[in-house]
């Protein structure tokens, strides 16, 4: 009975060894996609989160991440000008493949959870403006990860949404100027360290 008992005992111990577990956190520049009636540019937001890992002892992996970050973009507009924080939780799948122990590549799909929308302009009041932009995004992502040494790594990544991020706009209705009315989308480039243990 004992023999049967320790197996089972130790099962929790090596699945855990098995698992890779990593840390994270960098800089975003973001911007949206497709945008007509006002100017925009890059933002810079920040990122910052972790992700497990199946042991693989082969070239291909997968991982599972959860990142907050933030993003959005800086407008101009013809009476204003500010920027558009909007921050999210992504929770990114992604296939790895290793080239060498130095160097990795990753891509897959990613699910994001908008949890706050707001504006710092200087034209209009600052606040809220979670009722104009979609609580659901997803879209693609891909990137390349360098382990110089020990569980220290830096990376870059390209994030492009799928969805469009804003909700639709009445016809005729009010719509803040700064706000896209149809088909903008998010596109974030990531670069960022962390260490995997």
């Amino acid at each position: 009975m004992k023999k049967l008992i320790f197996p089972f005992l130790l099962l929790p111990v090596f699945c855990f060894s098995q698992l890779g577990i990593g840390l994270k956190g960098g800089l975003n520049f973001a911007n949206i996609t497709d945008v007509s009636g006002f100017s925009n540019d890059s933002r810079t937001g920040y990122m910052i989160g972790g992700y497990i890992a199946p042991g693989a002892k082969k070239m291909l992996g997968f991982r599972s991440e959860i990142i907050l970050s933030r993003q959005g973009y800086n407008y101009k507009t013809a009476t204003n000008n500010g920027n558009v924080n909007l921050d999210y939780l992504l929770l990114p799948q992604l296939v790895t493949i290793k080239f060498t122990r130095f160097v990795q590549v990753h891509a897959g799909g990613q699910l994001a959870f908008l949890l706050n929308a707001n504006v710092d302009s200087t034209g209009t009041a600052s606040g809220s403006l979670f009722d104009y932009f979609k609580r659901f995004d997803y879209g693609v992502a891909a990137g390349v990860e360098i382990f110089p040494f020990k569980g220290f790594f830096v990376g870059g990544r390209i994030n492009v949404s799928l969805n469009n991020v804003n909700e639709e706009a009445p016809p005729g209705g009010s719509w803040p100027n700064f706000i896209p009315r149809v088909n903008a989308k998010n596109n974030v480039v990531q670069l960022y360290t962390g260490w995997r243990f």
